[in-house]
């Protein structure tokens, strides 16, 4: 699974990627990590509001930053 945390580094960007890092973890799925800061990226994938989180290649959450049970569900749909 490829994951994209999207945003500048401000807090609720880091504690997206905390978040994430945790519920990949506690589920135990194979992960790819990856932290977008760049700003010119973060337009190219048509994101306008940070943090962001993408799944393999889709936005899934935008301008917010959901509970790690949350990012638990969404990436258990993504897996199955």
């Amino acid at each position: 699974m490829q994951l994209l945390v999207i945003g500048p580094g401000c807090a609720k960007c880091k504690t997206l990627a905390q978040f994430t890092e945790q519920a990949v973890k506690e589920l135990g799925v194979a992960a790819n990590i990856t932290k977008v800061t760049d700003l010119k990226q973060i337009m190219a994938l048509g994101v306008m509001m940070t943090p962001a989180l993408a799944v393999n290649g889709t936005i899934k959450v935008v301008g917010k930053v959901p509970s790690v049970a949350e990012l638990k569900t969404l990436l258990q749909q993504a897996v199955a």
